[in-house]
This record gives C-alpha cells, sequence and structure tokens, in this order.
C-alpha cells in the first residue's frame, strides 16, 4: 500500500478511536439540540405531503426516486394513496417481468418517448423507463420492504394482480433480470455504461434508452441494489426452501461484487467491468475515478467492513477538499474528462451526474455513517447539506462545484433522504442523552 493510503487508512482508525472516546451524551444532546436539523426536516414533510413526482421538473412518478422518500411520505401522506401507487407498477408490469422507471396518467404523456408502456392490468396509466439502468426492479422490492416496516401491512404482498400475487411479481421481476441484464461469467447484473449510478449512457445516441451504441457494462450501484432486494425478498419468504433460494443468491452476488469490482489495492470499487468491450480509448485510466453513490448503496448492503467504511468516507473527504465541492454528495471524482464522453449530458466535468453534487445519495452516505457507528463523522458531514437547504428554501436536485443549485428545486428523493438522515441521527441521540 502506497503511503497516501497508509496514511488515509491511519486517519480514518484515528477517526473511529476519537469517536469512541468523545462524550457520547454531549454529541446526542448537540444533535437534539440542532434546530436547523427540525427546520429541514419540517421542510420535507412540508414538501412530501404534497404528492410522489420527483419534483417541480418531474411530472411523473418515478419508483428510483420514491423509493428514497417512501418512508417520510408513509408518516405524512393518505396510506391507501401510497399502497396504490405501489401496486400500480405491478399492474404495469410486462409479461417478461419487466418494471418501468414510472408512469403517469394516460394522455398526459408530455415527452416525446417512443417506449411507451401498457398494460390491461392497469388501463388508466402509461408507463415509461430508462433502459439504460438496471435499478428499476429492485427500486420496486426496496420501497416494498421499507412500506411494509413502517406500516405492518405485509398483506400487501399477497395482493393479486392479473392472476399473481405481488410476492410472485417480485419473483418474475427478479427472473427477468436474471434471463436479460445478467452475466453469466461474472454473476452479475448488467446496464449501459453510465456515470456511476446515473441514467444517461456515456455514448451519444439515445441518451436514456440502450441503442446500438451501448456498451454493457458491469457496476457496483446495481448490484449493490440487486443485494438489498434480495434481503427483502428473503425477510418476505414463508417457506425456508424461498428463504434459502434468494439467501443462495444474494450471497453468490455479493461474493462476485467483492472478487470483481473491490479494488483491494486502492480500498475501491472499479467504475466498470466492460462484457465485451470500452467506450473509452485505451488509455483512459477509468479507475482512478472514485463512485460515491455506488459505494454509498454498497455500504448499505453490507458489502464492506467497518474499517472499509471508514476508509471510503475519508476518501471521499479527501475527493471533496480536491474538487472543491461542497459536500460529500459529489457523485464521482476525478470527474470524466470532457469530450470523452460522447453524450452532451455526460461530457463536462461537474455538471450533472459527472460531478455534480446530488444530496440524493450523499444522504445515503450519511444514513450508513450513522448505521455504522460512524455518528460524529456523520453529524459534521451532513451540515452542508443542511446549510444549503435552508438557505436556498428548496431541496434542489443538484449542486454545481460553486455551490449554485441546479435541476429541479422541490426534489423529493433529496429530501427524502436528508428527512431519513435526520431521523436517523435523532434516534441515536434519543438512545444517547
Amino acid at each position: 500500500m502506497c503511503n497516501k493510503y497508509f496514511f488515509l487508512l491511519l486517519a480514518a482508525c484515528l477517526s473511529m478511536t476519537t469517536l469512541q472516546a468523545q462524550d457520547r451524551q454531549q454529541l446526542a444532546r448537540k444533535i437534539l439540540a440542532d434546530k436547523q436539523l427540525d427546520t429541514v426536516q419540517a421542510m420535507a414533510a412540508r414538501l412530501l405531503a404534497k404528492g410522489f413526482n420527483a419534483g417541480d421538473g418531474y411530472p411523473q412518478v418515478w419508483i428510483r426516486d420514491m423509493n428514497t422518500f417512501i418512508e417520510t411520505s408513509c408518516k405524512v401522506y393518505n396510506i391507501d394513496t401510497i399502497r396504490k401507487n405501489l401496486l400500480t407498477f405491478y399492474a404495469l408490469q410486462q409479461p417478461n417481468g419487466e418494471i418501468v422507471d414510472g408512469y403517469v396518467l394516460k394522455g398526459h404523456v408530455t415527452w416525446n418517448d417512443p417506449n411507451i408502456y401498457t398494460s390491461d392490468m392497469e388501463p388508466a396509466h402509461v408507463g415509461f423507463k430508462n433502459t439504460v439502468e438496471t435499478d428499476q426492479e429492485t427500486s420496486l422490492i426496496q420501497a416494498f420492504a421499507k412500506y411494509i416496516r413502517l406500516t405492518g401491512d405485509s398483506a400487501i404482498l399477497q395482493e393479486v394482480i392479473g392472476g399473481k400475487t405481488v410476492l410472485q411479481r417480485m419473483a418474475l421481476s427478479v427472473q427477468y433480470l436474471l434471463e436479460n441484464r445478467y452475466s453469466n461469467k461474472y454473476k452479475l447484473l448488467t446496464g449501459a455504461t453510465t456515470q456511476d449510478w446515473g441514467d444517461v449512457q456515456v455514448e451519444g445516441g439515445a441518451v436514456v434508452d440502450v441503442d446500438e451504441h451501448t456498451h454493457w457494462s458491469i457496476d457496483v450501484y446495481d448490484n449493490a441494489m440487486f443485494v438489498i432486494a434480495l434481503k427483502n425478498l428473503g425477510s418476505f419468504s414463508k417457506t425456508d426452501a424461498d428463504k434459502q433460494h434468494w439467501a443462495k443468491l444474494e450471497r453468490l452476488t455479493a461474493t462476485h461484487i467483492r472478487k470483481y469490482l473491490w479494488d483491494e489495492q486502492h480500498q475501491k470499487f472499479i467504475p466498470h467491468i466492460y462484457v465485451k468491450d470500452s467506450p473509452f480509448p485505451p488509455d483512459f485510466n477509468e479507475n482512478k475515478i472514485h463512485f460515491h453513490g455506488g459505494t454509498a448503496v454498497a455500504i448499505e448492503a453490507g458489502l464492506l467492513s467497518k474499517k472499509e467504511i471508514a476508509h471510503v468516507n475519508q476518501q471521499m473527504l479527501e475527493n471533496v477538499k480536491l474538487s472543491g465541492a461542497p459536500s460529500i454528495g459529489l457523485t464521482l471524482y476525478p470527474p470524466y474528462p470532457e469530450g470523452i464522453c460522447k453524450n452532451s449530458n455526460a461530457s463536462k466535468p461537474y455538471i450533472y451526474q459527472d460531478g455534480g453534487d446530488w444530496t440524493w445519495f450523499g444522504g445515503r452516505m450519511i444514513q450508513q455513517l450513522v448505521a455504522n457507528g460512524f455518528v460524529g463523522e456523520a453529524y459534521s458531514e451532513v451540515q452542508p447539506m443542511i446549510n444549503r437547504v435552508i438557505k436556498n428554501g428548496k431541496f434542489y436536485e443538484w449542486y454545481g462545484i460553486d455551490g449554485k443549485p441546479a435541476g429541479s428545486a422541490d426534489f423529493k428523493g433529496s429530501a427524502g433522504v436528508l428527512s431519513k438522515a435526520i431521523d436517523m441521527l435523532k434516534s441515536w441521540a434519543a438512545a444517547n442523552k
């Protein structure tokens, strides 16, 4: 290990020791007395009480967004409506098991999408999908798990839609992934090449849809999402055989993530494994790039040890410092160089998904720091996200390297992850005051 990584690891270990030694009561009381946390949490509740569309720039209901704000929605919105929204996704499930990204009322399509999904089981709505991604099926399973945990409504799994229960439809959606988005060589899910968790492919062409330009690849985000969904399926199962089936696939996936995507030498995840060939020139070293979003989800999936979590968190902080970014919401670092990605939506450093600062994923890292005992770090690292929400009075979709807000001004995904992070901080504080 080179000196740089040795010192990063040493700093991480010292950070853990410091957290254990400090007065837990003092930290707990500081968190509970922080009125800014209360303010942001109240703002999130007001926004999420308005409904389920992703934000003011997105009139549609997206499952990858809803999965990240459903927990707060369950506290501030009508539960029956949330239930119906979740079931609508399975009513729009395609015969091959595929799940759509989202849906709108039929006749309310306001964009020119050649891929409109319909279903006889749901005549009132039409679906749509960014086919470059492989997180729709797993996001929906996770959203059901969160809904059930908060409401106790496990009966939803036995709701019958088109002759199949919801639980059977979940299994069908996993089968779709294994048949259509799976590498038998690596035993991992595949998708188009995007920047970290993004839904914009790096080649020119159809932007959010698979086309003749697509380079199929394997990344940590899609597969970590799969591991979480498989854990959820195991918890839903009623028979030992089903539990064992999902547990076996979960272990296989987790093992192969570690085997093929975790770079032990550099203590980070490899951005992509290419199924056939790379879209980038041979002299481009993509592995110098850190995927922050996928790493946060990998921690949620239980793929990193405490020591590794401490280390990647220090890497993120170092990357934030080097880039000048506002927070650990920094998507990735260093960004892909200008022009190397052919799609105009993915071609400029520190713009959008190429190194923009997204609370939507930074907030998930805060959650995982709390969940794994790094509460002091979490409280410190969430501050820039809290401060900018209060300053701007909005939950913006993403921020530029200069801290200027961009995208949807009322992005519910950002509100959801911050609200949950604050909940987790307060819960820890209440137990340690």
